[in-house]
């Protein structure tokens, strides 16, 4: 009995002790839930401007992101219609610089004030390729090929003078750019930047017929180089901006998709705009060449073209997109260093892409095989072919204005195919191939209007896709912050291609089989570093951060980027069947 009683006493104690601790249970307070943070993308409310911290954007299966794709990006703010309309006008008013200006305008000056046109003697009737030349068609010709300027016993030729003068204009500008990649992507002032450069080349294109030496010109062209290139930097870093503006909210694929067909849209057009503004320097160009005072008409088409270049200067005052040191997650200690050995290191960041490497590779080369070929076509139709100067017009009006019509077209096409900047440079270096290819092959033939017209139409369009995605892909390989610093490697390597090319090109003049068979050389050169360099857009977005893709399926994303587009499954998405 007292074995029971013990035992029911201690199952009662047990009861009672369970109740006490049920009833302490349902009394304790559930904490609330910490809510997750709303994504940028899904704020009705936009982040302030200077807010720039990287976010990285997660990987959720209940948005329109995709299971093995997502971005790590620096929010930037949509552009504005106005800050569109200043970056195309900034394109419309530069691209003839390194076009017209420098190889084509200076040249012709140089020549006036180193040989007039009194010293001409009768012999300059000359006879090229078979066709009998008057001595009025031919008679800047020979003065702008003849060695009259003569510099320590030795005589070079104002196209001559034109390139040494380049040369020196892009060793003198080359340190500078470390100061400037850095304050592009750390400062505040990057539309001060842009406006200064810019004025500074328009006042040097004022200053070319107020003194009548020739020895002046390199400190003409040092500072129009100079401003055009730290200009031409701006101006790559803002695209930057304006196409991660474009795509802010954007992920997995679609992200993808809108930052190609964004950046092909802004580039192309522009190069279309830069072909208008090239077109009306050069008609104005011919037009003053038929005044009896060709140096005063000459200055005047200068004057004009630094007041156009100046007019580009809305593109600052438009836009002013800071850099990243505003970012309270940044230290200032690694923002601020202003040793000279920092900014030197900032400067070469790009060679720790190697994408971006292959790109600034096939960047230099698409501008090499396009002056050469225009520098040696316009010497060989005006002294080879001896045509008169209104047919020479109507060429240049067509390969800069053919640009205009045919880029347009090219960028719904590409959407169409679905190809990246790397296939559509890929397209460009076979097209300009084949100019420079078929006026090498036909070097010793007679070129009829047929042929003439098929070689500019076929080199101004590949010229206009070189420069349009050159800049794209590029800017792909950029790390989110750092445009400015790839921005200033893109504008010297271009400025000095396009220096070789016009050195090439005018070595032999009224000749086109040497500088044609380098042409082609270099675009074959292209399109070897391209393919055999490795260079892929994905993988360019992929290490630049703008795109991240999971250990487990990089391998099928890269193969389906070479096959033509990026392979993801609907169904995986959205858990429909494929169609």
């Amino acid at each position: 009995m007292s074995g029971s009683k013990s035992m029911r006493e201690a199952l009662e104690k047990a009861g009672v002790e369970e109740q006490l601790q049920h009833q302490k249970e349902k009394e304790k307070v559930v904490p609330k839930e910490k809510e997750a943070p709303v994504p940028a993308y899904k704020k009705d409310v936009e982040p302030p401007p200077d807010a720039r911290e990287i976010q990285v954007v997660p990987n959720r299966t209940d948005t329109y992101s995709y299971p093995y794709l997502y971005a790590s990006v620096v929010p930037e703010d949509p552009p504005s219609p106005l800050e569109l309309a200043g970056w195309y006008i900034y394109s419309f008013c530069s691209y003839f610089v390194l076009t017209v200006l420098v190889p084509v305008l200076f040249p012709l000056i140089i020549t006036q004030i180193a040989f007039p046109a009194s010293d001409l003697s009768s012999s300059a009737v000359l006879s090229i390729k078979g066709h009998s030349c008057s001595q009025r068609e031919m008679a800047l010709y020979t003065r702008l090929i003849k060695h009259s300027i003569s510099i320590a016993g030795s005589r070079l030729s104002p196209l001559n003078w034109a390139a040494i003068s380049w040369a020196v204009g892009l060793i003198l500008t080359a340190p500078l750019l470390a100061h400037t990649a850095r304050h592009l992507d750390r400062g505040q002032h990057q539309s001060l930047i842009l406006i200064a450069a810019i004025s500074a080349g328009s006042f040097a294109c004022l200053l070319t017929g107020f003194f009548k030496t020739f020895w002046l010109f390199p400190f003409y062209i040092v500072i129009i180089i100079g401003g055009f290139i730290i200009a031409d930097a701006a101006h790559t870093r803002s695209l930057g901006l304006l196409v991660r503006g474009l795509t802010a909210h954007s992920n997995g694929r679609q992200l993808i998709l809108r930052r190609r067909a964004a950046a092909a849209r802004l580039a192309l057009h522009g190069a279309a705009a830069g072909g208008v503004g090239s077109a009306l320097i050069s008609a104005f160009v011919y037009h003053m060449l038929r005044r009896s005072d060709q140096l005063t008409g000459l200055w005047v088409v200068s004057i004009f073209s630094g007041l156009i270049w100046f007019i580009g200067i809305c593109h600052g005052l438009f836009s002013n997109r800071p850099g990243v040191s505003n970012s309270p997650r940044i230290g200032a200690a690694s923002t601020n260093d202003g040793s000279s050995f920092s900014r030197m290191s900032y400067a070469f960041v790009l060679f720790n892409y190697p994408h971006a490497i292959g790109s600034l590779g096939s960047g230099f080369l698409g501008a090499f095989a396009s002056m050469c070929i225009f520098t040696s076509g316009v010497l060989y139709v005006t002294g080879g072919l001896c045509m008169k100067p209104v047919l020479v017009l109507c060429l240049w009006m067509l390969y800069f204005l053919f640009p205009t019509i045919i880029l347009p077209v090219m960028y719904p096409i590409q959407l169409f195919i679905r190809a990246d900047a790397v296939k559509m440079q890929l397209l460009g270096f076979m097209v300009s191939a084949f100019a420079a290819g078929a006026g090498f092959y036909f070097k010793n033939h007679r070129w009829g209007a047929v042929q003439v017209i098929l070689v500019v139409m076929v080199q101004s369009a590949a010229s206009g896709l070189l420069q349009a995605f050159g800049r794209v892909l590029l800017l792909d390989c950029a790390p989110a912050g750092k445009e400015g610093a790839f921005g200033c490697w893109l504008a010297w390597v271009r400025a000095a291609g396009a220096l070789l090319g016009f050195a090439v090109g005018s070595a032999s003049p009224g000749h086109v089989g040497g500088a044609f068979g380098a042409a082609f050389l270099g675009s074959f050169l292209g399109l070897v570093v391209l393919v055999f360099g490795n260079v892929s857009n994905l993988g360019g977005l992929e290490s630049a951060g703008h795109v991240k893709v999971e250990e487990e399926k990089r391998q099928s994303v890269h193969g389906a980027d070479k096959a033509g587009e990026v392979a993801i499954e609907e169904r995986e998405s959205y858990g429909r069947p494929r169609v």
